[in-house]
């Protein structure tokens, strides 16, 4: 088996998160944290999977394949690994060498020097690392700020969609962020018409009104 591999620096990315990304898209050899939303992790696997890369779940023995699929993913071209042990860092290592893309639980404990490698094998290989879970080594740190459903009025009326206001944070401390809902997260399935590889997007506060629908948003329970 081997990884899908792209002439492009860029990995496919779902547009409403190329538009807030370092550099417009996922990085080969990047790594990407997400705070606090396992559906915004699975997302970031969506762009790539898309266009036929594989992708890994490591350490997350709760991820859901019928969430995962509903947003795009291929199953027939994902690797989980529910429960790794001890052996975390041998296995990242091993699938970072034949996947695209890994998801994984940031790890509680990495030393700098094992940490160093495992970020040159990603750059050499093409790969991109997602964490779920705060972790100060990543590249970018997204997270959903604030989340609201539509459809209800005053005690009436049916959930139909949900918006969320996504922020991505670089280590410099630049924050940008947009306006999605649910259907914006999802990949293109494999029937459809693939993502091709992102360009790199207008930033988002040069995004025009029309872009980006920002409605009221209240913190969710």
């Amino acid at each position: 088996m081997q990884a899908a591999r792209l002439d492009s620096r860029l990995l496919p990315t779902v547009p409403a998160l190329a538009r807030i990304l370092p550099g417009g898209g996922i990085q080969s050899g990047g790594s990407y944290a997400v705070r606090n939303s396992a559906t915004l992790a699975m997302a970031l696997l969506a762009g790539p999977s898309a266009t036929g890369a594989w992708c890994s779940v490591i350490g997350m023995p709760d991820f859901s394949v019928e969430a995962a699929q509903g947003l795009g993913i291929n199953l027939e071209r994902l690797i989980l690994v529910p429960d790794p042990g001890s052996q975390w860092l041998t296995v990242t290592a091993a699938l970072v060498d034949v996947v695209s893309i890994v998801l994984t639980r940031a790890p509680e404990h990495l030393a700098p020097t094992e940490w160093a490698r495992l970020k040159a094998r990603l750059r050499q290989r093409g790969a991109a690392l997602i964490t779920l879970g705060a972790w100060k080594q990543s590249d970018s740190t997204l997270g959903v700020a604030e989340s609201a459903w539509e459809g209800l009025g005053s005690g009436t009326g049916h959930l139909r969609a949900r918006r969320m206001k996504i922020t991505a944070t670089q280590p410099s401390g630049r924050l940008r962020h947009a306006y999605v809902g649910l259907a914006d997260l999802q990949g293109v399935p494999a029937d459809g018409s693939p993502l091709s590889a992102p360009h790199t997007p207008p930033a988002p506060h040069d995004i025009g009104s029309s872009a980006l629908f920002e409605p009221q948003l209240v913190r969710s329970s």
